[in-house]
């Protein structure tokens, strides 16, 4: 049995590889950068690769499932509950007015899917980051992972109070997978539970979480091989689905998230538990806010820019990315580090610590969230 406590910075590393893989997507693929022509226009051969960055999102999932399995595993439903709320919602709660204010002065209007800047009573609702269940417009598209996660940390949440132990979550990962299986013959609000499209992903890396935990058992490779497969599965549809105004082979998208599960696992048995790079806990750090910031502000940076200078899509998209990266370390600097343990210590109903920890040290919570 391996220390499930222990800080993982390669984890740190790899969250920062996924939001800056999504961000590659989102800046390359998904928008216009100057209303009318398609991304290949702008980027013609980066396009072809930045597409496959939709994938760090299933890769956050299969980490989200790995990292709330060490963060949650002994702890009792308060103090769950507290945890999730302190690591979510004080970034959250800054990020979605950030968003507001600059999409509000520098709109986009064509060529992205969301051009309404969100009204005051939108960002209320927003705040309680339920707006997608309440029927809301979300201020920015990319909080629906935000509820695939809250629904996610529900699920475990009944794991947490009855009492998680290995056998329980095996079992309980065992059958969430096959539940998953049947979603389409099964109630709708049935499968808003289930999750279907990414339940593999969550119960691999609980089932990875197992085996750093406890050991590698013939069970736990199984379950995890059937995630792995199911999985190949969901990534073909979503390539199907994609329609950037060129062809996208499956083929480069199935090996990346072989890779990432194949990853995922040397890390769960441990090989790189000597790996003592913290300044990859800053980069891990930066991640949440860094993915909650990106695409309307940087949509809305790059297009005013593009007009303004006419510099290209190769330049605006790093230079977006660097921005977005200083305005997330402020944020976690500024925000997260006094702010989270200011409500964690509210919800718990005791004193706060004098003490703010260094983004540097140590954490057992490696959460992508």
């Amino acid at each position: 049995m391996r220390n499930s406590t222990t800080r993982l910075y390669a984890v740190d590393g790899l969250r920062l590889v996924c939001a800056l893989a999504v961000a590659g997507y989102h800046y390359g693929v998904s928008w216009r950068l100057d209303g009318v022509h398609p991304p290949a226009y702008f980027l013609p051969y980066a396009s072809h690769v930045l597409i496959f960055g939709f994938l760090g999102v299933e890769v956050f999932f299969l980490i989200s499932g790995f990292v709330i399995g060490m963060s949650g595993w002994g702890r009792s439903l308060r103090q769950f509950a507290v945890a999730r709320a302190a690591r979510l919602y004080p970034a959250f709660w800054v990020c979605v007015p950030i968003t507001a204010v600059v999409v509000n002065l520098l709109p986009v209007r064509t060529g992205v899917v969301e051009t309404a800047p969100p009204s005051p009573a939108h960002v209320a609702v927003n705040l309680t980051m339920l707006a997608e269940p309440l029927g809301v417009p979300l201020v920015d598209g990319v909080y629906w992972t935000l509820w695939v996660e809250l629904r996610f940390y529900l699920l475990f949440a009944v794991l947490v109070w009855w009492g998680a132990t290995y056998r329980r979550v095996a079992a309980a990962a065992t059958a969430w997978l096959t539940a998953s299986l049947f979603a389409p013959v099964l109630p709708g609000w049935v499968a808003q539970i289930l999750i279907p499209e990414f339940a593999p992903y969550f119960v691999a890396g609980l089932v990875l979480f197992l085996m750093r935990k406890h050991r590698p058992t013939t069970w736990l490779w199984a379950l995890l091989i059937a995630c792995w497969l199911i999985s190949l599965q969901r990534v073909t549809d979503r390539v199907a689905s994609l329609q950037p105004g060129f062809s996208v082979p499956s083929w480069p998208a199935l090996v990346i998230i072989t890779a990432a599960f194949v990853v995922l696992t040397a890390i769960a048995l441990g090989a790189t538990d000597r790996l003592n790079l913290r300044r990859l806990a800053v980069a891990g750090a930066l991640t949440y806010p860094f993915y909650l910031l990106h695409p309307r502000v940087g949509y809305s940076l790059m297009r005013a820019a593009h007009h303004a200078t006419g510099a290209p899509a190769s330049v605006l998209v790093p230079v977006t990315i660097a921005v977005v990266l200083g305005a997330s370390w402020l944020v976690h600097r500024y925000v997260e580090r006094p702010f989270a343990p200011l409500l964690r210590s509210v919800l718990s109903g005791r004193r706060s610590s004098k003490v703010v920890p260094s983004p540097t040290e140590p954490r057992a919570d490696t959460s992508p969230r």
